[in-house]
């Protein structure tokens, strides 16, 4: 049996987490980064295009988040004179500090697990 090489599909797995909540809200990983990169970009638009996302998705994404939480978790500024911008709110911070912890303790926890499972993946190459 060969081991995978590093670079290999099989050699890796990622632990992308999601949590469902009742009414059919959710947060993931893809909303877990948008707030991160609007607190690292203090912008909507400027995350979006990081992501490579549209505005109106990330708009969208960001107004169903603000309304699945008891308070917002984004507060934006339109732009203008003074310009706009964007920025977590506390609820926003706490939202994504405690997802990430989560994110972090789901792979340290699942380490093993995920290896096992990995180990018995077949050839993903497409080569028979």
């Amino acid at each position: 049996m060969s081991v995978p090489a590093p670079d290999t599909p099989k050699a890796r797995a990622d632990l992308r987490l999601r949590l469902v909540f009742g009414g059919g809200a959710m947060i993931g990983p893809g909303k877990a980064d948008l707030l991160e990169l609007i607190a690292e970009t203090g912008s909507i638009s400027a995350a979006c295009r990081a992501m490579n996302m549209s505005y109106k998705r990330a708009w969208m994404l960001v107004e169903t988040m603000n309304a699945m939480f008891r308070a917002p978790v984004v507060q934006s500024a339109r732009g203008g004179a003074k310009g706009g911008g964007a920025a977590l709110t506390a609820t926003g911070e706490e939202v994504l500090r405690h997802y990430r912890a989560l994110e972090r303790r789901c792979a340290d926890q699942g380490a093993a697990e995920i290896a096992a499972i990995t180990a018995l993946l077949g050839d993903m190459s497409g080569e028979k």
